[in-house]
């Protein structure tokens, strides 16, 4: 990234005058992409089109921002407790790489989504 700026200073010898000088600055930036899991468990009572809608919109979010490794999808299994109510969840586990940003995103983007009901995001040491 380049970024220019002035530098100003009044002259010593004329205390009316000012003095400038432009500068630039190159700034090397580094991208920082980490390894991470994300397993979320959606209702099976929301329908099978919802669930296939829900799961293309957190795919599309995937794309914008990360790199898919692997998509797991273990379909509807029952959940060791009840979750709201529901003995069973279908469950999809995703590993991908990204920058340390998009998992705060996703999880926004889960607690925000109806039909989520659990979700979780963990890093993967490499």
């Amino acid at each position: 990234m380049l970024y220019s700026f002035v530098l100003c200073r009044h002259d010593t010898h004329n205390p009316r005058s000012v003095l400038c000088q432009s500068r630039s600055v190159q700034e090397e930036v580094i991208l920082v992409t980490r390894k991470y899991e994300t397993m979320y468990i959606l209702n099976p009572s929301i329908g099978e089109e919802t669930i296939q809608a829900t799961m293309e919109k957190i795919q599309t979010l995937f794309e914008s921002s990360a790199t898919i490794d692997k998509v797991d999808v273990w379909g509807k299994r029952r959940l060791a407790y009840e979750i709201d109510d529901q003995t069973e969840g279908y469950y999809v586990l995703i590993n991908f790489s990204s920058d340390p940003e998009f998992p705060k995103e996703l999880e926004r983007v889960f607690k925000i989504t109806e039909g989520v009901l659990r979700y979780m995001v963990v890093r993967v040491d490499d």
